[in-house]
């Protein structure tokens, strides 16, 4: 009888310590899991990004722009709170270099820094490193040209000043 007492305890013993195990292997499988990946979401960047810009366009002589193509902006607007910005920053297919872009304020604040940009690669919904207060804010997209080679380096830069205004 004291036996079966004993192997009675060791067994609800196992039974709960395999169910607190599966309840830690579980949590920890759910936090780990890197997010699906999804198209066209929050700080994705995209292939096909739609530029905005007429890349076609012709100069007042008829003959194709040449040069480094850079999306600008006069304003962008987003509500209190938000933490991702509806702004299009990429890379025009026509640009035959990389483009690394940085959004900040004016007072130096970054905002977001992407990744390589290859030609023709960009988003429209810009992740935010902070949420910002109501009011109107001097800001600029950097962006900093380099080479499509492994070595990217470095070329020219390019600043386009806008006013963000948060509501």
């Amino acid at each position: 009888m004291k036996n079966k007492k004993i192997y009675i305890a060791i067994i609800a013993a196992l039974i709960v310590a395999i169910g607190a195990l599966s309840a830690v292997l579980i949590y920890n499988n759910i936090n780990s899991q890197p997010a699906a990946p999804t198209q066209g979401v929050v700080g994705e960047i995209r292939t096909y990004w739609d530029t905005g810009i007429d890349e076609n366009s012709k100069g007042s002589d008829n003959t194709k722009k040449t040069g480094v193509q850079i999306p600008g902006y006069s304003t962008a607007e987003m509500n209190v709170g938000d933490t991702s910005l509806h702004i299009s920053i990429g890379n025009p297919k026509s640009n035959t270099c990389g483009l690394y872009a940085t959004l900040r304020l004016s007072d130096g604040t970054v905002l977001y820094k992407s990744d390589l940009l290859e030609p023709g690669s960009g988003l429209t919904d810009v992740p935010l490193s902070k949420s910002l207060e109501k009011g109107e804010y001097q800001a600029m997209v950097l962006y900093e040209c380099v080479t499509l080679d492994d070595s990217h380096q470095k070329l020219n830069s390019a600043e386009s000043e806008f006013t963000l205004k948060v509501k």
